[in-house]
């Protein structure tokens, strides 16, 4: 075999897309409620944005940053608009925005002369796969086979601040968690806990960096998902995913203060912000600023997971127990093992991912309509059904 054996994909070998469906080599379609893993957030094959990257392929596609590239000014002025953000550094994939951030992170501490490197991250979280990221997770799948990992990174349990106020010592730096876990079971934080840490942020002098890599760009019905709780001021943010709409886009966004300390020369990308990746985010970011836009997810997102909670979770005490997740980032908590049931909703042509505490991951493109959402019901109902 050619390809390197790290994945084990589906017996599904898919030929194209369509808005919110797949269709396999064989023609079979897919109502897709993966998205590429949280990626493709206008469904497949948008008009706008194939128009978009055509018009750019047109032009030039690479020149790297030793010019300016009218697109990414463009679309950093759409995002420092719209956020808290005074600067944006673009590169190609979520974990090389989070290690982006972590870097910006001790920059900042070195800019002021001080000997702060510890950053605090939570169990059951997933930052990417590279060696600061997988060192922040902490001991785990990720990093069976790696040892060492990078030391610097301490883990707290998820939601809880007290512990996180007793891991603070005067070498901590920063506070980096998920605004919404996925990988480790679609967990949102909880809003008194989001205040508990700004809190413990402001009183101690710690940056405060929030991985929005998949629950971010509009997945949770906010611009980021911070925005939930108004006395958030995050330092800095992680976004990719869904902001390329497929295209690999990612970037970090930074406040004032932590943008100062990144220099000329501090940090670089061959291809991060290329001019196919800034056309393409241009036109993403059009519909996904869009206040209409969010307040669709939020209705839809709320419909879908209401009928999960009325109409599925009752009807099958035996195989699931819970509904998580906000805006269209859903878990349904599993209690036969998730990846039966994936598959059972494989056959009946629904693609669903599993997620971490054996819950079934729901991510469908944030332009899912309600008659969408009935037929993924009824996918389901039919599914467990034969189970």
């Amino acid at each position: 075999m050619s390809i390197l054996n790290v994945y084990n994909p589906l017996s599904i070998e898919v030929d194209h897309g369509d808005g919110v469906y797949l269709y396999s080599k064989e023609g079979t379609r897919y109502l897709d409620f993966t998205s590429g893993i949280g990626v493709t957030s206008l469904g497949h094959s948008h008009p706008s944005l194939i128009s978009a990257l055509k018009d750019q392929a047109e032009k030039i596609w690479h020149c790297s940053n030793l010019f300016k590239i009218e697109n990414q000014q463009i679309v950093a002025d759409k995002i420092t608009k719209n956020s808290f953000a005074d600067s944006v550094f673009f590169c190609n994939s979520g974990t090389e925005a989070v290690e982006a951030g972590v870097k910006a992170i001790r920059k900042y501490y070195n800019y002021k002369k001080e000997k702060k490197f510890k950053i605090i991250c939570a169990r059951n979280s997933f930052h990417g796969r590279t060696y600061a990221a997988i060192s922040a997770s902490g001991k785990s799948k990720l990093t069976d086979g790696f040892e060492p990992i990078l030391n610097g990174f301490k883990q707290v349990d998820f939601n809880n601040s007290k512990e996180l106020l007793k891991k603070i010592d005067k070498e901590t730096a920063g506070i980096m968690i998920e605004t919404v876990q996925g990988e480790g079971g679609i967990t949102p934080a909880k809003k008194q806990y989001l205040r508990d840490v700004q809190k413990i942020a402001d009183d101690n002098d710690i940056l405060l960096f929030f991985d929005e890599v998949q629950c971010g760009i509009g997945r949770t019905g906010k611009f980021l998902a911070t925005e939930w709780v108004k006395e958030l001021k995050p330092n800095l943010v992680a976004v990719a995913k869904g902001i390329g709409g497929g295209f690999p886009i990612g970037a970090l966004l930074l406040d004032k203060k932590t943008s100062k300390s990144m220099n000329p020369g501090s940090h670089g990308s061959t291809f991060g912000g290329n001019p196919l990746g800034m056309a393409v985010a241009n036109e993403v970011l059009n519909f996904i600023l869009n206040e209409e836009f969010l307040d669709h997810v939020r209705e839809i997102g709320y419909n879908l997971r209401k009928l999960l909670k009325e109409e599925i979770v009752p009807k099958f005490p035996k195989l699931v127990s819970e509904v998580r997740g906000i805006g269209l980032m859903i878990g349904l908590v599993a209690l036969e093992k998730n990846e039966i049931l994936i598959k059972a909703l494989i056959k009946e042509k629904l693609l669903t991912v599993k997620a971490g505490q054996n819950v079934i991951r729901m991510l469908p493109p944030l332009i899912l309509e309600m008659k969408h959402v009935d037929e993924a019901i009824a996918k389901i109902d039919k599914a467990f059904s034969n189970i």
